[in-house]
């Protein structure tokens, strides 16, 4: 393989309401973390133990507006993007962070509206983030 793949995929659990800064030429960019989970029971206690990982998320423009509009503190969401890394300095004190920036976003639950279909979007099929509904199909299969 000559390439190489930075891609990112996470579920998880808004950690706050998602964070607007707008830009001189129309331009936006949103933030949030995201909670993820593992759950496993601790062999020697029979105790259930969570993990939870904070994720800093980065979405841009209208995608950026659509979260903002949409997700509140606590919503699921599936995210899909790339890793970032990123340096900046705190009173002379050099300070790294990893942020995901999304590519693709699927909102699982929303408050505002819990009888609404999950509702897909994304940033890569042009500068207009598109949204579709996703269909929920029934079927026979055991999985």
């Amino acid at each position: 393989m000559a390439g190489t793949i930075n891609k990112v995929i996470l579920i998880g659990h808004l950690g706050d309401e998602v964070k607007m800064h707008y830009f001189d030429g129309g331009n936006s960019i949103g933030r949030f973390p995201l909670a993820t989970n593992e759950t496993y029971t601790n062999r020697q206690t029979g105790e259930k133990v969570t993990n939870t990982d904070w994720h800093n998320i980065v979405v841009r423009n209208k995608l950026a507006e659509i979260c903002e509009k949409y997700l509140t503190k606590g919503d699921k969401v599936y995210v899909e993007g790339r890793l970032k890394n990123r340096q900046y300095e705190v009173e002379g004190q050099k300070r790294y962070t990893t942020e995901i920036h999304v590519q693709e976003m699927t909102f699982l639950t929303t408050k505002k509206d819990p009888n609404a279909p999950t509702t897909s979007v994304g940033q890569s099929q042009s500068s207009a983030a598109t949204s579709s509904v996703a269909s929920q199909e029934e079927d026979d299969l055991p999985f």
